[in-house]
């Protein structure tokens, strides 16, 4: 059977995930106590059909699971169910947004602020995150992008692993979902240049200035093959989802550029890939 597990912090989209899952052909199940995880895959198994894709929802909702939520993977993998575990994560000003716009408390909060629910939520939940196969930030992803990317992730039969190269601007923050982190700021700004500041890295002008400097195709030609090395060994240890950040000053310029390159390069590979452009049109 294809079993997900999904947890993370209390808003940073584990309804949306859920709806996400369930339009792909998951059996979802929601806020299910840590007790009965193991009788749930057990059943999901035995009945098959419907039920062959199915995924758990845990959070700190149900107070049984307190700190087990890791200790019920770790008996998931070990009855051999080899569950897919996404972890959703979220900056705290974000969250505290997100809860202030929908005006609930936070399940952790008490008497509290809000801040302290989150920060005793994310103690809680340290564990369950050291488990994830996949880590999700949703700090600059709305609805739509979740879903659209939790679609594309389990869309299909997670065979092969899948790759994502993400152009970011590093004064916009560094993507906390990212497995390797690429820094462009070595090459020369196309800012400075008053023909190309108006221009993205999407454009061949500003793509043929930021790849032709000293140094930049040597350096993509190793980084691609550096990447392309270690995508048999972490499908190997069963990893099926690959995020490659790659960043300059605002993400408009050498970011984009060299990602675009770069998602090419290992497409020749015949590695699944998606570029996208977090920041562009940001400024």
């Amino acid at each position: 059977m294809d079993l997900v597990i999904v947890t993370g912090l209390s808003g940073a989209g584990r309804s949306t995930v859920a709806r996400a899952l369930e339009n792909v052909g998951y059996y979802v199940v929601d806020n299910l106590p840590q007790s009965l995880v193991i009788t749930m895959a057990e059943l999901a198994q035995q009945t098959g059909g419907a039920a062959r894709r199915t995924a758990i929802v845990l959070d700190v909702r149900s107070r049984a699971l307190s700190s087990d939520i890791a200790e019920a993977i770790q008996q998931l993998r070990a009855r051999d169910f080899h569950p897919r575990v996404l972890f959703l994560e979220a900056d705290d000003d974000v969250l505290v947004r997100r809860y202030e716009s929908v005006r609930r408390k936070h399940p952790l909060q008490g008497d509290g602020r809000l801040f302290d629910g989150i920060i005793a939520e994310r103690a809680l939940l340290a564990s369950a995150r050291g488990e994830a196969d996949l880590i999700i930030d949703t700090t600059e992803l709305n609805v739509n992008q979740l879903r659209n990317r939790v679609e594309e992730i389990f869309g299909d039969e997670w065979h092969r692993l899948k790759a994502t190269v993400l152009s970011f601007g590093f004064k916009y923050g560094v993507p906390g979902d990212a497995d390797f982190l690429v820094d462009m700021r070595f090459l020369p700004n196309p800012h400075w240049v008053p023909e190309l500041r108006p221009l993205t890295g999407q454009h061949p002008d500003v793509a043929d200035f930021v790849l032709k400097q000293p140094g930049a195709a040597q350096f993509l030609s190793r980084y691609a093959a550096l990447l392309t090395d270690v995508v048999d060994g972490f499908a190997g240890e069963g990893k099926q989802y690959l995020t490659v950040a790659v960043g300059c000053t605002g993400g408009k310029h050498r970011s984009v550029a060299t990602a675009e390159r770069l998602g090419a390069m290992l497409e020749e590979s015949k590695l699944p890939v998606r570029v996208v452009h977090r920041d562009l049109g940001r400024e």
